[in-house]
C-alpha cells in the first residue's frame, strides 16, 4: 500500500475552502421568500427587506400585523436555511480528491 501524497491531499483541500468560501460568497447574493405580508431573507441569513401591504395599515389589528411580520419571516428564514442546507450538500458531495483528477 502506497503513502498518500500529502501535499496533493493539501492541495485539494484548498481547493475544496476555496469552494465553500465562493458558495458562502453566492448565497450572500441570494434572496428567497417569504409571505404573509411580505419579506426577503439573504443566504447568509440578513433580513434584506420586509414589505407590508397597506390594506394591512388600514385595519386596528396590531396583534396580526405582529403575526404576520414574524410569520412572513420565519417563512423566509426557513426557505433560506433550506437553501444553504441544499447547497453545502451538493458541495460536500463533492470528492475532494476528484478535484483535478481522479478519485483513488
Amino acid at each position: 500500500m502506497s503513502q498518500p501524497d500529502w501535499s496533493e491531499l493539501l492541495k485539494k483541500a484548498q481547493e475544496v475552502q476555496t469552494r465553500m468560501q465562493q458558495v458562502q460568497q453566492d448565497l450572500a447574493r441570494r434572496t428567497v421568500e417569504g409571505s404573509a405580508g411580505g419579506g426577503m431573507v439573504t443566504g447568509d441569513l440578513r433580513i434584506r427587506e420586509i414589505r407590508i401591504e397597506p390594506s394591512l395599515l388600514e385595519g386596528d389589528d396590531r396583534g396580526m400585523l405582529q403575526d404576520l411580520v414574524a410569520a412572513a419571516v420565519n417563512a423566509a428564514l426557513g426557505n433560506a436555511q433550506r437553501m444553504v442546507q441544499e447547497e453545502l450538500q451538493r458541495v460536500a458531495g463533492m470528492n475532494p480528491l476528484a478535484f483535478g483528477g481522479q478519485a483513488g
